[in-house]
């Protein structure tokens, strides 16, 4: 099991000169799922793709700690060695051609690979993991172009998992996914934190974000405005002042997880009856 700490340290971060994230603090713990949170532009992912060695940081920091190994700075690894140990589901990707799904996934296996070897049993060992994880394993021979997006979706999610790496960052993993896959997926970050994984995601669903996350690092204007656990950062004076809008929460006495109660219009109108029908 590799039990490997990914922590970004007072990152500040823009785009094209303009900031969005201002001396952000994150780390991502070994068997613990962080959530990220906040509304559309909070910079939730420019966040993640920064710790992801993906997002230039105007200032601060991002080290990696591996078993056995003290505190790296991220910059000093290179490319191949940082990918054995982060791996990083973005929400841009690729729409491969040509390609089957077993082909797509075997990518995750580049940087455990030599330059010019092929598959070993451990990489193939771990693309079949892969794939029975994110049961891709009856359409492993597909070919992508006869996918949806969200058959898609869950091919790169696939090709992450064959990394095999000790931190998992996923961007809106949920995205494009039918309520069943959902569900799937949000199981299989739990599992892989209880396997030593350190996950980092970003969710826009609270309840989704309340369900699997230990810690919720809630963000609003590209400055983190609490973090913690979901019970002390999802509360109803936080959301509502991050969301615009009346947001109450309750916590469920049986699963003691956090539930979201927006205060929408919608919610105070009457119920529409049935209309009568004549009968002549």
């Amino acid at each position: 099991m590799k039990a490997s700490i990914l922590r970004g340290a007072d990152l500040s971060l823009g785009y094209r000169g303009t900031p969005v994230v201002h001396g952000a603090n994150l780390t991502l713990r070994p068997g613990r799922v962080t959530a990220l949170v906040g509304p559309n532009g909070s910079g939730k992912s420019t966040l993640l793709r920064a710790i992801a060695r993906l997002h230039h940081t105007e200032s601060g920091d991002v080290s990696l700690e591996t078993p056995g190994a003290a505190a790296r700075p991220a910059r000093a690894l290179s490319a191949k060695e940082f990918a054995r140990e982060v791996a990083m589901l973005s929400q841009s990707r690729p729409h491969p051609s040509g390609l089957s799904v077993r082909d797509i996934v075997t990518y995750g296996r580049h940087p455990h690979r030599g330059r010019f070897s092929g598959l070993s049993d451990v990489d193939r060992a771990a693309v079949d993991t892969a794939l029975e994880l994110t049961g891709l394993t009856s359409m492993c021979d597909r070919s992508a172009d006869q996918l949806s997006g969200g058959e898609l979706q869950r091919v790169w999610l696939g090709t992450a998992l064959a990394q095999d790496t000790g931190v998992l960052l996923l961007d809106e993993p949920t995205n494009h996914l039918d309520l069943k896959h959902q569900i799937d997926t949000l199981d299989l970050i739990c599992d892989l934190a209880e396997r030593g994984t350190a996950v980092g995601v970003v969710l826009h669903d609270l309840d989704q974000a309340a369900g699997v996350a230990d810690d919720v690092v809630l963000l609003a204007a590209g400055r983190v405005l609490a973090s913690g656990t979901p019970e002390e950062v999802l509360t109803g004076e936080h959301l509502s002042s991050v969301y615009g809008l009346p947001i109450d929460t309750l916590v469920d006495e049986d699963t003691r997880r956090v539930r979201v109660l927006p205060r929408a219009r919608h919610r105070q109108r009457p119920r529409r009856h049935e209309p009568e029908v004549c009968t002549v």
